[in-house]
């Protein structure tokens, strides 16, 4: 989709190289770096706070960043949308400010094997202080969701049901619909960790009837440092901040504080003015696009780079990558070699992947590797790119053989 290769800047400054990482951090739209620039050079003031113009102008475009978001994920109301500094933040605020007061002990929290640390740590982290207990729900074979075994281990002690919606390393796609229906059945919570899925279709919280949803700017071509909690009014409401500070409070005395409303109780602080800013035209962006044409784009990336790689006897592909249920990333070694030297040769040849554990360390052991080599595509992704990390993993094997 070279049209909107070219609505990216950085690769008119690295024309050469093939950047197949997005599912870390995707490259900067030229809206998003725009709207930064511009409030730094035009309006750069702190938000709520100063009355002269440009505060008020900085304190305008900040909050018109909420109504940007109701409209991205058809959120009932912008003031249910929280702004963090990424989906970690975002979890970590559910995890403590909605578990710590809700689960005790013998109450359970439903994950899955393939979730990212940033849904799992801080899960571990409440349920040691309250003595609830985290289950995780079994992958089949092929990297799928195991909706069967997902629906036994769901029991009238189940509170939570924290689930990414598209795994950073499988790219196995999760059915949010199926899993708040099960979930419901037993009155469980459902929050959504949406790092890896924001960016490959439209999210739609209402229909989907989550009760949480996290995601990260920098996923969606906006800029790091910046991201969104969207949460039901009634349970945001309900709940107590986790970081105190300025903004989050209404008044503060010797004694005691009493907290601002949703959803400033949970920003403490300054923020991320521009970052925010930079968020919303990333958004604005992705919503301007045509997701039907993008995912076509998407499923021949996914398609050819399967059957390259199908043809490379030295190489083991993890999880069975069909689309629709696996999108958005592959993940692979080159059997003998380890997956670090594996992208550190690739990078000396201009091809730019992810090697590791991609903060999922219990889905290695489960894949039974330390680490894996992961290739993840953006809207900017070309045929070109597939065929040049084709041609450099020969390279590897050839070098390493």
């Amino acid at each position: 989709m070279k049209n909107l290769r070219d609505r990216f800047p950085f690769f008119k400054q690295n024309s050469a190289l093939v950047y197949l990482d997005s599912a870390s951090t995707s490259q900067r739209v030229d809206s998003a770096l725009a709207a930064e620039e511009e409030f730094y050079l035009r309006t750069n003031a702190n938000v709520h706070r100063g009355l002269y113009p440009i505060a008020e102008q900085a304190t305008e475009k900040y909050e018109g960043v909420r109504e940007i978001a109701k409209r991205f994920l058809n959120a009932p109301a912008p003031s249910i949308i929280v702004f963090t500094r990424g989906t970690t933040e975002g979890l970590n605020i559910v995890a403590q400010c909605w578990g710590r007061a809700h689960l005790k002990k013998g109450d359970e929290v439903l994950l899955t094997l393939m979730e990212h640390h940033s849904n799992w740590v801080p899960w571990q982290m409440v349920a040691k202080e309250t003595g609830a207990v985290l289950k995780f729900c079994p992958l089949r074979q092929s990297g799928d969701l195991d909706y069967e075994a997902f629906e036994k281990m769901l029991g009238p002690k189940t509170k939570m049901v924290s689930i990414t919606g598209l795994s950073n390393v499988l790219g196995t796609w999760v059915d949010m619909k199926k899993i708040v229906t099960l979930a419901r059945t037993v009155g469980a919570l459902v929050c959504v960790d949406a790092a890896q899925l924001v960016a490959h279709e439209p999210i739609d919280v209402q229909a989907l009837d989550v009760d949480f949803l996290a995601f990260s700017s920098h996923k969606i071509y906006g800029p790091t440092g910046a991201g969104i909690l969207y949460g039901k009014a009634e349970l945001l409401n309900a709940m107590n901040p986790w970081m105190g500070g300025g903004d989050m409070i209404r008044s503060v005395s010797l004694e005691s504080s009493e907290w601002n409303e949703v959803p400033y109780k949970f920003e403490a602080g300054t923020p991320n003015i521009a970052g925010v800013i930079g968020m919303g035209a990333a958004m604005e962006f992705l919503m301007e696009q045509d997701w039907k044409a993008l995912q076509a784009h998407e499923k021949t990336l996914l398609e050819l780079l399967t059957e390259e790689l199908k043809r490379l006897p030295f190489v083991e592909v993890y999880g069975v990558q069909k689309w629709p249920t696996h999108r958005a990333a592959v993940s692979f070694n080159v059997k003998g070699v380890h997956a670090h030297d594996v992208a550190a040769v690739l990078g000396e040849r201009g091809v730019c992947v992810r090697a590791g554990h991609h903060c999922a360390m219990p889905l290695h052991a489960w894949l039974k590797t330390p680490a894996s080599v992961r290739a993840s595509f953006g809207v900017y992704n070309t045929e070109a790119d597939v065929r040049a990390l084709v041609g450099a993993l020969k390279q590897v094997n050839t070098l390493f053989s």
